[in-house]
């Protein structure tokens, strides 16, 4: 028997729901929006517009068409990303951008990419203890050319969760971009009162729907500081060489994934009606469970947050031994299936002094998970160190 260990990097198993979307989708309908005017074209434009509608009740987002289909999280980061650099650019302006050593690989490259184009960036150091980053660091990184903040809501290494809020409130009118990619759907979001303007998600994390999905959220009128980075057949205004400027058309060139938003329908579905703050408790719960029992074993260190303060539920762990010796050792003894390595966030295991290590363990927990799991989990932990240090 497995044990999935893994959510940090994709949800597994998905709700039963979400299986049959995607299957009712491909059998009855398999029509591209906007596409035609037949009743299956029609049935898929519905199925994309309630879509957005149920991302933007999630997060209290005031206007749908703002909601942009995505390939992925890291798909929507770029959209924001070099979609504001390519703005500033075109107009001769100098472009700089804050980001932190907690963020992801995802916000790293394109930044380290955009300098050969002159963009310019700081990226503000954490607390190496708890991985937290402190909102007036950011305000003290802004310059007058700053035109973007982008901060990872939660840490995909350590479950860190930082100061969305205070950080957004000293962003001023500078876009503040926030990587949704480990807390939607498990931890409450309100983008208008946590000052957020542009939020990127996958939709096969949290949210529990299929892998291939994801958006970016944006607050009306940021859209006039994004330029499109993929141009292309839209369904719309096809008389044209130049790609609309309506949206959500401005952004989203070429076929939806609609097997996939048919089943993130589902999913966004299946969480509303449970409500996330409920999941958030469970969630807590078991975090306080495995930090409790992790704190017994000799050999292991939970590296991050020590409680369930300014977390989620993303554990690393710093063994006495190789941590991919440690995984492996996990999935062939208890059939644990976890992650080892940097998790593609360098910085955030240099912040935290894990990176020398070759990283660490990383375990993350789903909805579906109970307290049985994780003594079973714990009880696989103690073994492993048991025998490293034998």
């Amino acid at each position: 028997m497995q044990l999935y260990f893994d959510n940090a990097a994709t949800s597994f198993p998905k709700p039963d729901v979400v299986l049959d979307a995607v299957v009712s989708y491909q059998q009855s309908c398999g029509a591209s929006p906007g596409r035609g005017a037949y009743p299956t074209a029609t049935d898929a434009t519905e199925i994309l517009d309630q879509c957005r509608d149920l991302l933007c009740k999630l997060v209290n987002a005031p206007s749908e068409k703002h909601c942009i289909f995505t390939l992925n999280c890291t798909d929507a980061l770029n959209l924001a990303i070099y979609g504001i650099a390519k703005h500033f650019v075109a107009l001769n302006k100098p472009v700089h951008i804050v980001t932190s050593s907690m963020d992801h690989n995802s916000v790293l490259r394109p930044l380290h990419d955009l300098e050969l184009f002159g963009v310019t960036h700081t990226i503000v150091s954490a607390d190496s203890e708890t991985g937290l980053v402190d909102p007036l660091r950011i305000k003290s990184a802004i310059t007058p050319n700053t035109r973007l903040v982008a901060i990872a809501h939660g840490s995909n290494v350590t479950g860190t969760v930082q100061d969305i809020e205070s950080i957004g409130s000293y962003c001023e009118n500078i876009p503040f971009l926030v990587d949704a990619a480990q807390t939607m759907g498990h931890t409450h979001i309100d983008v208008q009162t946590m000052n957020i303007d542009l939020l990127a998600f996958p939709g096969h994390k949290g949210l529990l729907g299929p892998l291939g999905t994801g958006g970016l959220i944006i607050k009306p009128g940021i859209e006039e500081l994004v330029d499109p980075i993929r141009t292309g057949g839209t369904g719309s205004e096809s008389e044209y060489p130049v790609q609309p400027i309506t949206l959500p058309d401005k952004y989203e060139s070429g076929s939806h994934n609609m097997t996939g938003i048919a089943g993130l329908v589902a999913s966004l579905r299946w969480i509303l009606n449970r409500g996330v703050t409920s999941f958030h408790e469970t969630q807590t719960i078991l975090c306080d469970q495995f930090i409790n029992e992790i704190k017994k074993i000799d050999g292991v260190q939970i590296v991050g947050p020590p409680t369930t303060n300014h977390r989620c539920s993303v554990f690393s762990l710093s063994f006495d031994d190789d941590p991919y010796e440690i995984a492996k050792l996990l999935e062939e003894v208890s059939g644990i299936c976890v992650r080892a390595g940097l998790h593609c966030a360098p910085l955030a295991h240099e912040t935290m002094g894990t990176d020398t290590l070759g990283g660490t363990v990383r375990v993350s927990f789903g909805p579906f998970h109970t307290s049985n799991d994780i003594d079973l989990l714990v009880r696989a932990i103690s073994n492993a160190t048991e025998r490293v240090l034998s």
